[in-house]
């Protein structure tokens, strides 16, 4: 998906000398595009595409999540159920309850809400949802086809910095790309979505020596460390197009007049000293995070068409 082609770009906001890149701005234009697909599908005939979100426990953020997520499902004419297990299910009532939805020809995408309690194997749970329906393209298969170059399910976070990058029409052919984490739920995927793209891309770690001079080569630079601002100005390149990807709620100590401690949200990126140098950056909130939910609807109308018989690319 490329919105950028058919999308008029706006004015892009300026903080300091960097321009924003709008993640609510261009999810809207993903939203918008889909919902009229989706439109389309029934006005033919066809049934209603229909996405399963599983919980387990009782998560405050992850509640959230579900629910924005079930509200994005509602709004673009996508059919939600929620399946719910305690904190204390086993193992193997959430592979039961996940066989139940793989065999359920209605359902076509399967959203396993993470983190889990951590008493539960993750990966040999997420290995549980069939491949076809397995929209946070995580499965093994999934991330085969990855970096296979075939098309598929892809993980929405890594598929939603291609397509915001796409949108602002930053380039990305040929460009010095530097990413900072190694997990497969984003930096494994996004540098093999950035090879796709042509791009020469570097993955850093925590063992990684030098890392802000081989940060400061970057014309992109992918943060996805885990690290509360760990990224200041000294390690960026000027000019350069910075992602974040982190996401850390701190609080503060100046308290609220109800007696509650403010809390402030931040990035892997010290937002406030890096858009003074670079020419492109992403905020937290309201960057990736917004491009993460696009980006499951996407996954979740690509199963649909594959379910229904419409073969399209990813």
């Amino acid at each position: 998906m490329n919105v950028s082609s058919h999308t008029a770009l706006p004015d892009t906001a300026q903080s300091g000398s960097a321009k924003i890149l709008d993640g609510a701005l261009a999810a809207k234009a993903v939203n918008q595009e889909l919902a009229q697909k989706i439109a389309t599908y029934i006005s033919s005939g066809k049934r209603k595409p229909a996405l399963a979100v599983v919980l387990v426990g009782e998560n405050p953020a992850s509640e959230v999540y579900v629910k924005n997520k079930i509200l994005t499902c509602k709004e673009l004419g996508i059919e939600s159920h929620l399946k719910r297990f305690s904190k204390d299910a086993s193992k193997e009532e959430i592979i039961a309850g996940l066989k139940e939805l793989n065999d359920d020809a209605t359902i076509d995408g399967i959203l396993l809400q993470l983190p889990l309690p951590g008493q539960l194997p993750t990966n040999e749970i997420l290995d549980s949802i069939a491949p076809d329906k397995d929209v946070d393209g995580l499965h093994p298969y999934n991330l085969g086809l990855l970096f296979s170059g075939v098309p598929g399910l892809q993980p929405c976070t890594p598929k939603g910095i291609i397509v915001l990058l796409q949108y602002y029409q930053i380039p990305i052919k040929g460009k010095n790309v530097v990413v900072i984490g190694r997990s497969n739920l984003v930096g494994k995927p996004v540098a093999g979505l950035l090879l796709q793209q042509d791009a020469t891309v570097t993955i850093c770690h925590s063992r990684t020596e030098n890392l802000a001079g081989i940060c400061k080569q970057a014309d992109i630079l992918v943060v996805a460390a885990g690290k509360q601002e760990m990224v200041g100005k000294d390690w960026v390149k000027p000019g350069a197009c910075v992602v974040d990807v982190g996401i850390h709620r701190l609080k503060e100590s100046t308290s609220q007049p109800d007696g509650k401690a403010k809390s402030k949200i931040v990035g892997d990126v010290c937002f406030d000293e890096v858009k003074s140098i670079a020419g492109h950056i992403t905020p937290v909130p309201g960057g990736v995070g917004k491009m993460t939910v696009a980006m499951l609807m996407v996954n979740t109308i690509f199963a649909y068409e594959q379910h229904i018989g419409i073969q399209t690319s990813s």
